[in-house]
C-alpha cells in the first residue's frame, strides 16, 4: 500500500514543501525513516506510535517506509510528526481525507495525540501557497499565524483524533460519502467552528518602542537629533561619544518611532524572521513596526549573528529592516564585534555548516553608543570632576574597536554634557513627529529615484550608482580632497560621506549635492582620525 502527503519544514528563514511518502508491505513490523532525517525527526516514530495507539487507531503491525522528498536535502525539526501520522493512517485505511493532494499539514504530536505549536509556521504557509497548495491542517497555537498568508484555508486541530471526524474524514454522519463541493462546505465549517473558538489577540510587539518615546522628551542635544535624522533618513549607521548621563541610550531607544512602517513585502519578512526563531506569540496580523534590539554586551557571536547546530538568525536578522542598538561598544569581546563586518557591507549573513549553507537578512540601522574613556570623563573635565584614566588606559579603551569596524559606521556624533541652563530650557523641542516627516519625505525621494533598482535607501550605494547619484559642484569637490587628504581617509569613509551628503540634500529637498551638504557630512567624520587606530 502506497500513499503520500505534503510537510514542510525549514533552510535558514525559508519554508520548504516535502512530499512525505509512506509504503506499507509484508514483512518483520518495523518501521524506516529515509530522506536525510535528523535526530527529530527519527525520534518522531516513538512519538508517532504512541500517538496513533493512543487517539484509538490501530498502528500498522508491517514492514513501513517513511521517504521524505526530495532526498537531498536534510529535514530537521518536528514539523514532520502529523504529516507521517496522517500518512500511516490514510495509506492503511484507516481515515479518508479528500484533497490531501492539496493540502499541507504540519504539526508536533505529543504522545497522548495532541498538537503542540511549531516554529516556522507562516514560512512554510507561505512556501505552500507559491507551490499553489491552498489548503493547511495545523494545530491551534499556530492558526492566527498560518492566517495572515492570504489566499490560504486554515484549519488548526488540537488532537490527532479530530482527523477521524467525520468533517474531516469527508463522510457523513451516517457513513455516506459527500460531494467534493458538500466537503470543501463542511471543512470551511470545521475551521470556522475551530478558529471562533480562539478570540484574537492583539500582535505582539518584539523590541517594543513605547508611544510614549518622544524626542520632544529630549532636552538640548539638536546637534545628535540632526544627525540621528539624516541616519533615519538614509539608512546611515551611527555612534553616539559622550559621558555617562548625556542622553546616548535616550537618544537611540527613539529612533524606530521617526522611521516609516513596514511595507507589506518587509513586513512578510521580518515576520518570517521572527516566526523561525520562535519568537513571534500569538498575533493576529503581521508586524508593522521596525524592530528594536540591544543586546547586553555579554552576547556570544552565535548569539549576535546567528548559529548553532541548527543555525538561527542572530540579533543582527531579528533587527532586519529595523536597529540595532549596541549600547558601551567598547564593553562588546573584540571578537564578537569582529564579527559586524558581514552584515554591515553585505546586508546578509551567512552561516555555514558540514551539510548546507544558510543565508539570513541582516539589513538594519547600527546605533551604537560608548564614553570617551572608561571612566567616561575624558575630554569632559570640570573642577569637581576630572578624569582618572591614563593615557595608556584612554588608548587601550579606544582600542577595543578596531579601525575597520569604525569605518564602517557613518555618523560618528558627540553627545556633550548639557549645563543647568540648558536643562532648564522651557522651550518647546523637536519632536519625534517633526522628524518623522522630514525623514518620511526623504524616503520617498529616495524611493522614487532609485525605482526599478535593488536600492531603497542612500545608504545601498556603490560603484557606478555612487557616481551617478552623487555628483559634487567644483568647491565642494575641492573642500572634499582636502579633508581627504588632511585626515588620511580611506576609500570607504570617502563614499560613507557622498552618501550623507546625498541624504542631506534629500531632507533639504535638493536635487544636487552642495558645498554646504558636503561640508556637514565631514563634520560627521571628524572623530576619524581621533577614535582610529
Amino acid at each position: 500500500m502506497y500513499g503520500k502527503v505534503t510537510g514542510a519544514c525549514l533552510h535558514g528563514i525559508d519554508g520548504i514543501c516535502i512530499e512525505v511518502e509512506i509504503d506499507i508491505a509484508n514483512g518483520l513490523p518495523q518501521i524506516n525513516v529515509v530522506g536525510l532525517p535528523d535526530t527529530a525527526v527519527r525520534e518522531s516514530i516513538d512519538r508517532v506510535r504512541s500517538a496513533i495507539k493512543n487517539c484509538g487507531f490501530q498502528f500498522p503491525l508491517e514492514r513501513i517506509t517513511v521517504n521524505l522528498a526530495p532526498a537531498d536535502l536534510r529535514k530537521e525539526g518536528a514539523s514532520f510528526d502529523l504529516a507521517i501520522a496522517a500518512g500511516i493512517l490514510l495509506t492503511s485505511g484507516q481515515i479518508e481525507l479528500p484533497g490531501m493532494g492539496g493540502c499541507l499539514l504540519v504539526g508536533e504530536l505529543a504522545l497522548d495525540g495532541g498538537l503542540r505549536p511549531v516554529p516556522g509556521v507562516l514560512s512554510m504557509v507561505d512556501a505552500a501557497r507559491r507551490r499553489g497548495i491552498r489548503r493547511v491542517l495545523l494545530p491551534l497555537s499556530n492558526v492566527d499565524e498560518a492566517r495572515l498568508i492570504s489566499g490560504t484555508e486554515v484549519q488548526g486541530i488540537s488532537s490527532l483524533s479530530e482527523l477521524g471526524t467525520p468533517c474531516k474524514r469527508g463522510l457523513t454522519a451516517d457513513g455516506a460519502s459527500l460531494s467534493e463541493t458538500e466537503t470543501e462546505s463542511a471543512s470551511e465549517s470545521f475551521a470556522r467552528e475551530v478558529l471562533s473558538a480562539r478570540p484574537d489577540v492583539p500582535a505582539e510587539v518584539h523590541g517594543p518602542v513605547a508611544a510614549s518615546d518622544d524626542y520632544a522628551d529630549v532636552i538640548g542635544q539638536h546637534h545628535a537629533k540632526r544627525a540621528i535624522m539624516i541616519a533615519a533618513a538614509g539608512m546611515h549607521n551611527l555612534l553616539f561619544i559622550g559621558p555617562p548621563g548625556t542622553g546616548k541610550t535616550m537618544l537611540a531607544r527613539r529612533i524606530p518611532g521617526i522611521l516609516p512602517p513596514l511595507s507589506d513585502e518587509e513586513a512578510l519578512e521580518v515576520t518570517k524572521i521572527y516566526s523561525v526563531s520562535g519568537k513571534l506569540g500569538t498575533i493576529t496580523r503581521f508586524m508593522r513596526q521596525r524592530p528594536y534590539r540591544s543586546p547586553h554586551h555579554t552576547v556570544s557571536a552565535a548569539g549576535l549573528i546567528g548559529g548553532g547546530s541548527i543555525p538561527k538568525p542572530g540579533e543582527v536578522s531579528l533587527a532586519h529592516q529595523g536597529v540595532l542598538f549596541l549600547d558601551e561598544l567598547p564593553e562588546f569581546s573584540r571578537s564578537v564585534l569582529e564579527v559586524l563586518r558581514q552584515p554591515l557591507e553585505d546586508r546578509k549573513v551567512t552561516i555555514g555548516r558540514a551539510r548546507a549553507s544558510f543565508t539570513f537578512p541582516s539589513g538594519f540601522l547600527l546605533a551604537a553608543s560608548m564614553n570617551p574613556c572608561q571612566c567616561g570623563f575624558y575630554g569632559t573635565e570640570t573642577a569637581e570632576q576630572s578624569c582618572i584614566c591614563s593615557p595608556l588606559k584612554i588608548r587601550q579603551y579606544k582600542a577595543r574597536i578596531s579601525g575597520p569596524l569604525l569605518d564602517r559606521i557613518d555618523l560618528h556624533v558627540e553627545v556633550p554634557r548639557l549645563d543647568y541652563t540648558a536643562m532648564t530650557d522651557k522651550r518647546p523641542s523637536l519632536s519625534s513627529e517633526d522628524m518623522r516627516r522630514q525623514v518620511l519625505a526623504a524616503h520617498r525621494r529616495q524611493q522614487l529615484r532609485y525605482e526599478g533598482s535593488f536600492m531603497r535607501f542612500n545608504a545601498e550605494l556603490g560603484g557606478k550608482w555612487l557616481r551617478k547619484y552623487c555628483v559634487l559642484p567644483p568647491e565642494a569637490e575641492d573642500l572634499l580632497r582636502q579633508t581627504f587628504d588632511r585626515l588620511r581617509l580611506s576609500a570607504r569613509a570617502h563614499d560613507r560621506i557622498l552618501k550623507i551628503a546625498r541624504t542631506i540634500a534629500d531632507l533639504e529637498t535638493s536635487d544636487g549635492i552642495t558645498y554646504g551638504h558636503i561640508a556637514e557630512a565631514i563634520q560627521y567624520r571628524n572623530l576619524d582620525k581621533s577614535y582610529s587606530l
